[in-house]
């Protein structure tokens, strides 16, 4: 883990973020204390069209009684 002064990261921020490779981490601090931690992650993958098909539940029958309680009717 790379350690640099909040200073350092003012200054160079920009240039900062953009080095950063995944995983990596960048500890900021001020009077020796850590104040922030930069950490870079892996980007997400788009999600694609039709992996949740058949989960959504239809409304037609939403206010049909339940098959369970047809006893306590």
């Amino acid at each position: 883990m790379t350690t640099i002064t909040i200073q350092e990261a003012q200054a160079t921020l920009t240039d900062l973020i953009h080095r950063l490779s995944a995983g990596e981490e960048v500890l900021i601090t001020e009077d020796d204390q850590p104040v922030a931690k930069l950490v870079s992650t892996p980007p997400r993958e788009a999600p694609r069209f039709g992996t949740l098909a058949g989960t959504v539940l239809s409304m037609d029958r939403f206010d049909d009684p339940m098959e369970e309680f047809a006893e306590y009717m």
